[in-house]
């Protein structure tokens, strides 16, 4: 049983760190986020359409992310991935994340690890909030998200164009099959 804590702790510990060290992103090029997010409107369940590589996702597919109100005001994070392949073995981390300005959030995946929270920043949102451009200014992640496991190349498109405009790097992306 204790190693399993111990295990879970590590576990925990490496995907607070991307591969990636330097990140995907010209930092010299300015980000932006969406000011007048509608948070209400952004939660809901997103499936994850391309993301730049990290170690708590090697090997996912079929990713979902679902953000929910909570109680205490803060948002409620449920990711799920199966590994592998669509039909492979389902494996689900849960989250709290935090507004802090703007467009602007912090996730904590490993509540008890205060230095263990994320960058979540929304670049971009569609008006339909149907798609959705998700980074953080080192550029070390990034994801294209969308309200359906499918996105029209226009959409696609759009949200390339957007992280290109931020300075990411989107040769690096990898597609995530649903």
């Amino acid at each position: 049983m204790r190693l399993s804590a111990a295990a879970a702790l590590v576990a925990a510990l490496f995907a607070a760190a991307p591969v990636h060290a330097a990140g995907y992103r010209d930092t010299s090029k300015p980000i932006g986020v969406v000011v007048n997010l509608d948070l209400g409107r952004y939660l809901g369940k997103w499936y994850e359409i391309a993301r730049f590589p990290n170690r708590w996702e090697k090997g996912c597919q079929a990713v979902t992310a679902e953000y929910g109100q909570s109680p205490d005001g803060t948002i409620s994070v449920r990711n799920t991935c199966r590994k592998g392949s669509p039909s492979g073995p389902v494996e689900v981390a849960e989250a709290t994340a935090e507004v802090v300005g703007p467009g602007r959030l912090t996730v904590n995946f490993v509540p008890w690890l205060p230095f263990a929270k994320g960058d979540y920043w929304v670049l971009y949102v569609d008006a339909a909030y149907s798609v959705a451009v998700v980074g953080e200014p080192s550029g070390k992640t990034g994801w294209i998200l969308a309200r359906g496991p499918e996105l029209s190349a226009a959409k696609f498109d759009k949200a390339i164009s957007v992280m290109q405009g931020m300075g990411y790097d989107t040769s690096q992306l990898e597609l995530v099959v649903h």
